[in-house]
Order: C-alpha cells, then structure tokens, then sequence
C-alpha cells in the first residue's frame, strides 16, 4: 500500500528532473547527462564578463606619392590583449541583444617601411601605440540547446577611442592616426553550460569603416590616402 502512494510522487520526480539517461539495446545505461542551469533561457537579462586575445593590423591603400617614394610599406599583425563585461538582454528565444564594452591596454599597430633603391636597404617602422575602448554593440542568434551546448552566430557594431597614442621613440611614431574607430563585426561561437555558470569561446572579426590617418607631410604619411582597422579576436566569455 505505501509502495502505491508514492508511485505518483516518484512518477513527477522523474519528470522534473534535469537528469536524463542514455540506455543500450540490452536496457543498460550507458551514460547520464545532467541538464546544466535548466532556467538560464527564461531568464530576460544575463550579465558577464569577458577575456580576448587578438592580432590586428592596418588596411593600407597606397597614395600617388608612394609610387616614387623609394619605401616598400607592409602592415604587420600585432598581437594583444583585452577585458570587459556583457550584459545580454533577451529578445526571443534565438535572438538577444549584446552590450560588450572593454577596453584593449596595449593595443599597437605597426607598418613596416623597406627603403629600397640605395647601396643596402634599411627598414624604419612606424608604430601606434594607444589604450583602445571598445564599445560593441551586437546581436546574437542561438541554435537549439542540445544538453549543455549550443552554436551561435554573433554581428554588430563596434564603436571605439583611443586614450592617447604612446611615444617611445619620436622617430618610429611620426605617422598618426586619429582617436576613434568605427567597425563592422561578425563571427561564430559556442555555448557551454556548466552547474553554475555558462562559458562561450567565441571567434570574431572586426573591418573599420573610417579612414584613420591624419594629414601630414612626412614621407611616412604621404604615402597612403587610406589606412583601416582590423583585427580577428578570440573571446572568451563567461556569464
């Protein structure tokens, strides 16, 4: 008689749980899988923070100049790192809002000037070195969950300034830029859910719009009529 009285209990246990098991031919069980942060979907706002890694370097549309400058000009990538926080806003069950702001500590671009033509070639880079804060703004389009995973697709924009432009030596930051950028951003990422947090690596791709280089009437400068950002970033997030 006990028995019978807590079968209907037992009966809605197990269809509240967040536990399911993955069973054999034979009925045997295989494995168990634990439906991590069950709720977290439901939810209208999550905040979070973040880490990046990135390398980025200038788009460069020569000048008429550069053709009888006697340099050879090539962007190099500069590695770098960068924190922030998100907050992420639900609008539907597959599409949310994203504010990301953070802010990049060392962030440098470099361009490589070869001087050709003489008795022996010689290299004068010039460098650009700035606190970047970065203001992304994106929306975010998720799969199904399937278990503890999930892929998504991520756009945006990304609106940025630079605090000052460090100078270490007067003779390799001659060529400036201005102070803040405007970029189109789009990339993929994954959804991990753990018991009490969810972690999302994340990749992403950044092209400015704006040109960024300022008048001037060194050779260095002359030599381009257009200069862009970009840069490819692994995120990883946690919220």
């Amino acid at each position: 008689m006990l028995l019978l009285l807590l079968l209907p209990t037992a009966v809605l246990a197990q269809k509240g749980s967040a536990t399911s098991a993955n069973r054999g031919k034979n009925g045997r069980v295989k494995s168990v899988t634990v439906n991590n942060l069950p709720g977290y979907d439901t939810k209208w706002f999550h905040p979070g923070i973040y880490i990046s890694v990135y390398g980025s370097r200038y788009r460069l549309e020569h000048s008429q100049a550069y053709v009888g400058s006697g340099l050879a000009a090539n962007a190099l990538v500069s590695p770098g790192f960068g924190v922030g926080f998100i907050g992420d806003l639900r609008l539907t069950d597959y599409l949310s809002l994203r504010f990301a702001p953070g802010v990049n500590p060392l962030y440098e671009n470099q361009v490589e000037f070869l001087k050709v033509g003489g008795s022996q070639d010689s290299v004068l880079n010039q460098e650009i070195s700035t606190t970047q804060v970065t203001f992304p703004v994106l929306l975010k389009y998720k799969s199904d969950r399937r278990r503890n995973t999930r892929v998504y697709l991520i756009g945006g924009i990304k609106p940025s300034i630079n605090i000052g432009q460090r100078k270490r030596e007067p003779l390799r930051s001659i060529m400036e830029v201005n102070g803040s950028d405007f970029a189109l951003e789009y990339g993929v990422g994954l959804d991990l859910f753990y018991p009490f947090f969810k972690f999302g690596p994340e990749l992403r791709f950044s092209h400015g719009l704006p040109n960024l280089l300022k008048p001037g009437n060194d050779v260095y400068t002359r030599s381009f009529q257009r200069v862009r950002s970009n840069s490819v970033t692994l995120y990883l997030n946690i919220e």
